[in-house]
């Protein structure tokens, strides 16, 4: 997944329009969001991401309906970069398509959150694997062929049992601004990167990103 660097006076413009499912190894509710620093038991940030893209746009080129998965590994909090990120995408997406995704997830177009995010990881590697989605709010279950599987659920109350719900609201979130948080496990391995984490950060969240 190479990106090529566009004169900044002809930038491409995009939107993209969709529903993340964000898996981390942080723990439940991810202090990143608040603190700026991971609470895994080595401080370390890794994730396995997908983002169904329902309604998106880079130039002439058209997103509406891909979905990208993106397996990432920080050795310390994502700010401190030194990340590696391998990212999957589906058989039918176009190499145009992944050309222009791979301008908008390196930051080479500029606008948040990946201008910020691009410059943390170094690629590594793409994939093209089936990718299939089952989801009932919280009740979510993301396969990729060949690479991995996460699956997440409602909080549970300790004393009685019953879902309970939590809600995160980021006023000035750059990836989101509102997250619907519970509990879940994820394990994937691909081009050099090898994540199994249980009963960590699960959040679901509705994105819309743009260098406008």
């Amino acid at each position: 997944m190479t990106a090529t660097v566009p004169d900044s006076t002809s930038r491409t413009s995009y939107r993209l329009r969709g529903v993340g499912y964000e898996f981390c190894n942080c723990n439940p509710g991810c202090t990143c969001n608040f603190s700026g620093f991971p609470t895994s038991s080595d401080n370390s940030c890794k994730a396995m991401v997908a983002n169904v893209i329902t309604e998106g746009r880079s130039g002439d080129v058209d997103l509406s309906g891909v979905t990208a998965v993106a397996i990432l590994d920080w050795p310390k909090a994502i700010h401190d970069g030194n990340g590696r990120a391998v990212f999957v995408v589906t058989p039918e997406t176009t190499d145009e398509q992944i050309g222009e995704l791979a301008n908008i997830y390196t930051g080479a177009y500029g606008g948040l959150p990946w201008e910020i995010l691009g410059s943390t990881f170094q690629v590594t590697g793409l994939v093209k694997a089936p990718i299939t989605i089952e989801a009932e709010g919280l009740r979510a279950t993301v396969r990729v062929e060949g690479v991995g599987e996460a699956s997440g659920d409602y909080f549970k109350n300790p004393v009685t049992g019953e879902r309970h719900e939590a809600h995160i609201v980021l006023p000035d979130g750059f990836i989101w601004t509102k997250g619907e948080c519970g509990v879940g496990s994820y394990r994937a391995t691909a081009e050099g990167l090898d994540l199994s984490f249980q009963d960590t950060n699960w959040i679901l969240y509705e994105f819309d990103w743009s260098n406008a």
